[in-house]
């Protein structure tokens, strides 16, 4: 029995892709497997908090949103 054990960092995903991804998790193993495998697939997503995940040292921390560029200035004149 497939057993897939997903870790992301917290507030990266909402409860919404959690559950597309757990589901697109499930049809990549049927695909492989045959349809035999979905009663068989458990999917886990754990969510890990900000700076409690590290690559090479350094702690990984959600991205942070893109900052809207400022609109220029208007001139008077």
């Amino acid at each position: 029995m497939p057993f897939i054990d997903v870790k992301i960092l917290e507030g990266v995903l909402d409860h919404a892709q959690h559950q597309a991804l757990m589901a697109e998790i499930t049809e990549a193993v049927v695909r492989v497997g045959g349809e035999a495998m979905r009663p068989m697939t458990r999917c886990v997503v754990q969510e890990i908090r900000s700076g409690l995940w590290s690559v090479g040292g350094k702690p990984l921390v959600p991205p942070t949103p893109p900052t809207p560029p400022t609109p220029p200035a208007a001139h008077s004149g």
